[in-house]
C-alpha cells in the first residue's frame, strides 16, 4: 500500500486497485446511467453549513440510540451483500469492527457469513437483519426466527426490490459469486446463489432475484411481518412521504430513507433531498434514518439536521474491509467519527441531539433555510420536491 489512507476516497481508490474488476464493479456501480449514484453524493455538497461561534465545545458527546439501543455515534453500518468477496473474513470482520466502535451493523440476508456466525464472533455487539420477502414465505419466516434466536434487535425489510435494477457493469461482467462462496443463510444451491445450472448471459443476481424474490409483495405483507415478530421493524427503501405514512399504518418502528445505494431505479432523488419531507410526514411517530452518499462527517451532520436519527453507510465499509479486513473497516468508521466530531465542534454544537430537526421556514429555493436549532445552524438545499 503506497501512502496513508486518511479519508473514505483514499480507501476506495486502494480497494479498486486490489479487488477483481467484477467484484469492484458490483460494489461500486449503480443502476442504468448512474445519475442517482452521482447525485447521492453531490446532493450533500449542495447543502451549506452556517456555524455558530464561541460555543463551548471542549467536551463532546456523540452518542445516541437507535430503536432503543445505545450507540457511540449516529453512524451505523448498512447491509451490503456478499462481503467475503472483499475480504476472506467478510461480515464477521465487519461485525467485530462495529462492536469495537460501539455501533450497530445491519446484516444482509445475502451475506456470505450466516446469521449465527456473525452473532458468534461479537455476541455483545448490536445487530439488525436486512430482510427480503421471498416467494416461499417459509424462507422469510425462518430468517426472522433465526435472527430472533441469535439476539438481533430488529428487522430492516427492503421494500424497493420487487425486481433487481439493471446494473450495466454486472450485465457486462455476467456477475455471480466466485465458486468458493455462497449466500450462507440458505440451504439449497439455488437460494444460496450458487446454482450449478448457471445464470446465462445476464447479471446472475438479476436472474436470482427474479427466481426467488416475490414481486407481488404489498403493504399487507408488512402487516404479516409485523404479526410474525416482536422485533422492531424498519421499512428500508422509502422515498415518498405517503409511503412513509402507509408504513406507519402497518406497524413499523422506523423508516430508512434509501434508494438502495442508487442500484434500483435510476433518476430517483438523492436521499438527502427527500429526508426532511419524510421526517415531517411521520410526525415523530417513528425514528427516521438515512443511507446513500454519506462519505464525510459533514454529510452525517447535514443528515441529522434534516431529521435523521442516524445514518447507515455501505460502500465505505466495504472499501475498508477490502484494504485491511477488520482493521480497515474499523479505521473507516474511526475516520467518519472523527470527521463528524470535528464538524460538530466547528459548528458550535457539543452534543448532536441539540440539533432540532423540524424546519421552521421551509423552502425548496436557493434561499437559506433556518432551522430551529439551538446554535442557529442553517442549511441551504437546492433540491426539488418529489413529484406527487
Amino acid at each position: 500500500m503506497s501512502g496513508r489512507l486518511i479519508c473514505v476516497a483514499d480507501f476506495e481508490q486502494h480497494a479498486k486497485s486490489i479487488l477483481p474488476k467484477s467484484v469492484y464493479d458490483y460494489y461500486r456501480s449503480g443502476a442504468d446511467n448512474q445519475q442517482t449514484l452521482a447525485d447521492n453524493v453531490a446532493a450533500f455538497s449542495r447543502l451549506k453549513l452556517y456555524p455558530r461561534m464561541l460555543r463551548d465545545v471542549s467536551i463532546m458527546d456523540l452518542s445516541t440510540s437507535v430503536l432503543g439501543e445505545k450507540i457511540s455515534m449516529p453512524i451505523c453500518v448498512g447491509a451490503t451483500a456478499m462481503q467475503r468477496m472483499a475480504h476472506v473474513d467478510g461480515e464477521t470482520a465487519t461485525s467485530r469492527a462495529c462492536r469495537e466502535m460501539g455501533t450497530g451493523m445491519m446484516l444482509s440476508s445475502w451475506a456470505t457469513s450466516s446469521i449465527e456466525e456473525v452473532a458468534q464472533v461479537a455476541p455483545e455487539g448490536l445487530r439488525w437483519l436486512q430482510l427480503y420477502i421471498y416467494k416461499d414465505r417459509e424462507v422469510t419466516r425462518s430468517l426472522v426466527q433465526r435472527a430472533e434466536r441469535a439476539g438481533y434487535k430488529g428487522i430492516f425489510v427492503t421494500v424497493d426490490t420487487p425486481l433487481l435494477g439493471k446494473r450495466l457493469d454486472d450485465v457486462r461482467n455476467k456477475f455471480q459469486l466466485p465458486p468458493h462462496l455462497r449466500m450462507k443463510n440458505f440451504e439449497t444451491n439455488d437460494l444460496a446463489f450458487s446454482s450449478e445450472k448457471g445464470y446465462g448471459e445476464d447479471s446472475g443476481l438479476a436472474v436470482y432475484v427474479a427466481q426467488a424474490i416475490d414481486p407481488s409483495i404489498k403493504w399487507e405483507d408488512i402487516q404479516w411481518l409485523r404479526r410474525l415478530t416482536s422485533l422492531s421493524i424498519v421499512a428500508k427503501g422509502i422515498l415518498r412521504a405517503d409511503d412513509a405514512r402507509e408504513a406507519i399504518k402497518c406497524g413499523v418502528n422506523g423508516i430508512l430513507v434509501s434508494n438502495h445505494g442508487a442500484r434500483q431505479l435510476d433518476g430517483v432523488p438523492a436521499t438527502i433531498d427527500v429526508l426532511s419531507e419524510i421526517f415531517e410526514a411521520v410526525e415523530g411517530k417513528v425514528e427516521v434514518f438515512l443511507d446513500g452518499g454519506v462519505r464525510r462527517g459533514t454529510d452525517v451532520l447535514k443528515a441529522l439536521a434534516l431529521g435523521a436519527k442516524a445514518v447507515f453507510i455501505g460502500r465505505p465499509v466495504i472499501w475498508g474491509l477490502a484494504c485491511q479486513g477488520e482493521e480497515g473497516a474499523k479505521e473507516v468508521l474511526q475516520i467518519l467519527r472523527e470527521e463528524f466530531r470535528l464538524a460538530m465542534a466547528l459548528s458550535g454544537m457539543p452534543s448532536w441531539p441539540k440539533i432540532l430537526h423540524s424546519l421552521t421556514n421551509r423552502s425548496w429555493s436557493n434561499r437559506p433555510i433556518k432551522t430551529s436549532i439551538t446554535s442557529s445552524y442553517r442549511l441551504s438545499p437546492t433540491a426539488k420536491r418529489l413529484s406527487k
